[in-house]
């Protein structure tokens, strides 16, 4: 694959997620219970490569488990939404109802859009965002590629979490995914990888 094509099909791949950002109206859907919802992750940071996914974090003053779920119902009666997985962690310290959607695109391609509904005021409110701005505001255009090109060569049976792809091009400047992997080896693993950049 060239450089061209390489970077296509990153591009490709970003617009098709917003074209199902708006044909499943997921801002409106939220907004209808009185939601803010903020686009993080690998979309936000213009990173989206194979791992077709969406991630946001949802924030109500007042989280009610029925508005939530009036939420999602409202998304998830589209044409091509296959399943939805939901958590309730409200006891614990993400303070969050995990709502993991998984919709079949016209090409028949699988999307995993994460939609966390969080207790606004609790421990990661905001705390994503601020990552995702961090990463736009310090990862230069050639880092971003790089950061494509490592997700690009990562085999399907890896399960690397994006997060990491960033931490170890912008902290350590792993240029390669041999690089990759041995300073994975190294670096100890946690359920949520709290990295802000520099």
């Amino acid at each position: 694959m060239s450089e061209n094509d390489f970077l296509e099909m990153a591009r490709n791949n970003q617009k098709k997620a917003f074209d199902i950002i708006r044909k499943l109206k997921i801002y409106e859907n939220w907004e209808v219970i009185g939601a803010k919802v903020n686009l993080i992750g690998s979309l936000k940071t213009g990173v989206l490569m194979k791992h077709l996914d969406i991630d946001f974090h949802v924030y109500t003053t007042d989280l009610k488990i029925e508005d939530s779920f009036k939420a999602i119902g409202g998304i998830a009666c589209n044409k091509g939404v296959m399943k939805v997985i939901y958590m309730n962690l409200l006891d614990h310290k993400d303070a969050c109802l995990e709502w993991h959607m998984f919709y079949q695109d016209d090409d028949g391609r699988e999307w995993q859009i994460d939609m966390i509904h969080i207790v606004k005021g609790s421990y990661y409110d905001g705390y994503f965002e601020k990552v995702a701005d961090r990463i736009n505001q310090c990862a230069t255009d050639g880092q971003k590629e790089r950061i494509l090109r490592l997700k690009y060569e990562t085999p399907e049976t890896f399960q690397i979490p994006g997060i990491e792809y960033c931490q170890a091009v912008l902290q350590e400047d792993v240029k390669s995914f041999n690089e990759l992997l041995e300073w994975r080896k190294n670096k100890p693993m946690k359920d949520i990888i709290e990295w802000l950049p520099e």
